[in-house]
């Protein structure tokens, strides 16, 4: 049951930050906007690391830190907000619903118990087959700016998976707050250092009330709160059962989307991203035994 509520809230929440991230890059640059998300969170995580008293990565625990956290929060987050610009908040969270196509891929070199099978792989084919319909209505009607949104969308996906996957391998040990506040943090000083280099002093960004608020939300319940809880669903269940979320979250996104920013998908669109979910749910889902099976073993 627990596991269930935990899974349920990631759900809500990751879907609905794409429409908080779409908002917000109406006044803000996009390396910025993401590296003040981080550097707040960055904080709060570390305040509660105090508070708790956890115990502090250790040696190579630090590499690790600093690898899945340029991985997943400055490679990934940097590639995610600068796409979202060109296309709209639905189809980002389609695309990024590729990651556990290539986490799958990864987890058979990195985690011996979850190899690769017929099942997997025909997954795998039918999320590059979907991203592939997208890229074609993108190619041939949107011009190249969507073109290279959506292709920077599906490249941050690769990176968050292959971090998800070395959390799995080398992480376990850490406690949840001290991973995702290390990650974090490491990913921070190389979105910042981008930000500064490419988009200027962040103090004379167009800072209105609805970029706070963005801000705020995806800080305290995007980036916080939905952290640790999916840290405590990764100690719990396979890595691929935790990237199931991808299948549920854009969904959410798109409808939020079409709800309250009055996005368009057009029919490619909508088929291509039937077939990414399909090939999802073939990555991420297990057949249950049958019965009889169960009692021949017991």
């Amino acid at each position: 049951m627990k596991v269930r509520v935990v899974f349920l809230l990631l759900c809500c929440i990751w879907g609905s930050t794409w429409m908080f991230i779409k908002l917000g890059l109406r006044d803000l640059p996009p390396l910025s906007f993401a590296a003040a998300r981080f550097l707040l969170a960055t904080l709060i995580l570390w305040g509660i690391v105090a508070a708790r008293r956890a115990r502090l990565p250790r040696g190579r625990e630090w590499l690790l830190l600093a690898q899945t956290g340029v991985l997943s929060f400055a490679l990934n987050y940097g590639l995610l907000f600068w796409g979202e610009q060109h296309i709209s908040s639905g189809l980002a969270a389609l695309l990024q619903a590729t990651i556990p196509v290539f986490g799958m891929l990864l987890a058979h070199q990195y985690l011996p118990g979850e190899r690769l099978n017929a099942r997997k792989l025909a997954g795998a084919l039918l999320g590059v087959g979907g991203v592939g319909v997208i890229f074609s209505h993108q190619l041939g009607d949107r011009g190249s700016s969507a073109l290279w949104g959506s292709a920077a969308v599906v490249a941050g996906a690769a990176f968050a998976a292959w971090s998800n996957v070395l959390v799995k391998a080398k992480g376990l040990k850490l406690d949840a707050s001290v991973l995702s506040a290390g990650q974090m943090a490491c990913g921070f000083l190389a979105l910042a250092a981008a930000a500064l280099t490419f988009e200027g002093n962040p103090s004379k960004l167009h800072w209105t009330p609805l970029a706070v608020v963005c801000l705020i939300y995806l800080t305290l319940v995007g980036s916080v709160a939905a952290f640790l809880l999916f840290y405590w669903l990764v100690r719990h269940v396979d890595v691929t059962k935790t990237m199931l979320i991808a299948l549920v979250t854009p969904l959410a996104a798109v409808l939020l989307g079409f709800v309250a920013l009055g996005e368009q998908l057009s029919w490619r669109t909508l088929v291509g991203g039937a077939v990414i979910m399909s090939g999802v749910a073939l990555v991420v889902l297990r057949r249950r035994p049958r019965p009889e099976a169960v009692a021949a073993e017991t």
